[in-house]
């Protein structure tokens, strides 16, 4: 009996602990669906608090567009500014060319009135110069016009004239100065340009007397550098001393030209010495000295250019080339 009792109370403790295991284990997983049916839930709730969070893929997206947009804007901005500044350079040559028009047009405007006007005064111009020619006749003196107001010396210094031809060039000079009995101004250079009297240095000198004989002393014992070549002097003195008002004559003297070209001698001079109309802003009258015709051993080669250019530049320039036959 006792032995019943023992197995049956074994039996029962057996089945009372599996289950209370099965109990518990069941609590457990209640326990444990709970906790995630909690966070699950937490979730849901968080991302419905905050719904930017599930806003921002589709946010970056459209910044992404933003900015393709602006690249492709700013592209384009800078093809416009292209454009712009090659029609603001365009409209600035059209206005260039637009002034330019205008002012060939107002010339062309002004040359056709001037030819109108010459037109209409064609007959008394063909008088005056009929009475110029009857005037230039008794005015010229020894084949030279004397009609100028203003005469200029430009004398070779160097040696070969210093030497042998001085007496003759001081001779020359009042020759000249006798034609012209009294001018507005005189003035001596040398064919390099300088100046007889620094102190009239790119002014006239006055006319008088004292002033002529003080010009012939000076002669005697004037002697700066030359290059025998007139192209310096001539320059100096027509741009020191043109002014359309002045009527001036050149007295070029000299016996050889060491220069270079005669052609560019020419050129040079026909350059400044403009045309207007048929004159030239001055008259160029020029005088060879035979010096290495008349001295042993002299140079016949530059005296023969000297007296070609001389010749030519004469004639080219409303003046008179005087050959002389000796020095005496």
């Amino acid at each position: 009996m006792t032995r019943v009792n023992r197995q049956n109370k074994r039996n029962i403790s057996e089945i009372s602990i599996s289950f209370l295991d099965v109990i518990s284990c069941g609590f457990g997983a209640i326990v444990l669906l709970l906790l995630i049916a909690k966070t699950v839930d937490s979730s849901f709730s968080q991302t419905e608090k905050d719904p930017t969070l599930s806003s921002i893929p589709i946010i970056q997206k459209k910044l992404f567009e933003i900015r393709g947009e602006i690249n492709v804007l700013k592209e384009t901005l800078r093809y416009k500014e292209v454009r712009l500044q090659n029609a603001r350079e365009k409209a600035a040559s059209l206005e260039q060319e637009i002034i330019e028009s205008q002012q060939k047009n107002s010339v062309f405007a002004d040359e056709q009135t001037k030819l109108a006007l010459a037109q209409q005064n064609l007959t008394d111009e063909m008088r005056r110069l009929i009475r110029i020619e009857k005037k230039s006749k008794k005015d010229a003196i020894g084949g030279i016009p004397v009609d100028s107001e203003y005469i200029i010396f430009i004398i070779d210094t160097s040696g070969s004239m210093s030497n042998f031809a001085w007496t003759r060039v001081k001779k020359e000079m009042i020759n000249i100065l006798n034609i012209y009995p009294q001018v507005k101004g005189i003035q001596v250079m040398n064919d390099m340009g300088d100046y007889m009297f620094s102190s009239f240095n790119k002014k006239w000198i006055p006319d008088t007397p004292a002033r002529r004989k003080a010009i012939l002393n000076r002669l005697a014992t004037w002697a700066p550098f030359s290059n025998s070549s007139p192209v310096e002097g001539i320059q100096k003195a027509i741009r020191q001393f043109y002014t359309s008002k002045n009527k001036i004559s050149l007295y070029v003297f000299g016996d050889d030209f060491t220069g270079g070209s005669i052609g560019q001698v020419l050129k040079a001079t026909d350059k400044i010495n403009k045309l207007q109309g048929a004159d030239r802003l001055v008259r160029i009258h020029t005088i060879g000295f035979p010096v290495h015709f008349k001295v042993e051993g002299g140079n016949l080669q530059t005296a023969t250019r000297f007296s070609a250019l001389m010749r030519e530049l004469s004639y080219d320039n409303n003046g008179t080339f005087i050959g002389l036959t000796g020095l005496e």
